[in-house]
């Protein structure tokens, strides 16, 4: 059984569609672990009724909002799979993604990988007409300077690696498990399109400011870069985004 990390918040929008795109895959045996961070709109009453159908559904409650990260960790520390994937709320998985990325896991003995992936808007319309295909290996070394794992392709093998947690920060914490993960072992890419990820209003508007302070914490507080290496890193990241616009 693989295991299936999704955090939600005020997703009522689009929640139903995220768990959708799982119940449609031809891969069956998962268990889908969704953690509402106290929503205080219909979210978690969408959730309870596909959970009510559908055993492999499980909801979790926190009594007050903690943020993505401290969810995801919520969802890791339940979860009973050997291979652990991402879906946030309002992404969603194409047909058969589940069945092709566990077996370029298993065929190629790979521990850790992700998958190409497209983006959508609000409306579910293609935002570019060609997807980007990341390299097909990644290194500790390389992901400093730019991440190209989207949290919703990625997946680890927590049988093999043990189970990896996010740290408590509020912003890049699936990046800083991505680094955590790539200490261990190579990430690899399957280059399929095999998921969409939403880009909607409020994070395209997110401040700035506030990004880059997340990021600095990431590489000088939990990575332990010097303080030159961590600029260096902020500006490559920085750089990486300006141009994939």
């Amino acid at each position: 059984m693989v295991s299936i990390v999704t955090p939600l918040y005020n997703c009522e929008k689009f929640i139903a569609a995220t768990i959708e795109s799982v119940i449609l895959q031809s891969y069956t045996d998962w268990e889908m672990l969704i953690v509402d961070d106290n929503s205080d709109d219909a979210s978690a009453d969408i959730v309870s009724d596909y959970a009510h159908k559908d055993g492999r559904i499980r909801l979790f409650h926190n009594k007050t909002n903690q943020g993505a990260g401290a969810s995801r960790n919520i969802a890791i520390q339940a979860a009973k799979g050997e291979i652990i994937f991402f879906l946030d709320s309002d992404d969603i998985w194409l047909p058969g993604k589940l069945e092709k990325q566990i077996s370029f896991m298993l065929t190629g003995n790979h521990l850790f990988t992700f998958t190409a992936i497209e983006k959508i808007d609000e409306n579910g319309n293609l935002l570019k007409k060609q997807p980007e295909y990341p390299k097909a290996r990644l290194t500790y070394k390389q992901a400093l300077k730019y991440n190209p794992i989207g949290c919703l392709s990625a997946a680890y093998n927590c049988e093999m690696l043990g189970k990896v947690f996010m740290p408590q920060i509020r912003k890049r914490q699936d990046y800083a498990l991505w680094l955590a993960l790539l200490k261990k072992t190579d990430a690899h890419c399957l280059q399929q399109v095999l998921a969409r990820y939403r880009v909607r209003k409020e994070s395209i508007s997110s401040n700035k400011l506030d990004l880059v302070k997340y990021q600095w914490r990431l590489y000088h507080e939990i990575e332990r870069l010097s303080l030159l290496k961590s600029l260096a890193c902020i500006g490559s990241c920085t750089l990486h985004k300006i141009l994939d616009k």
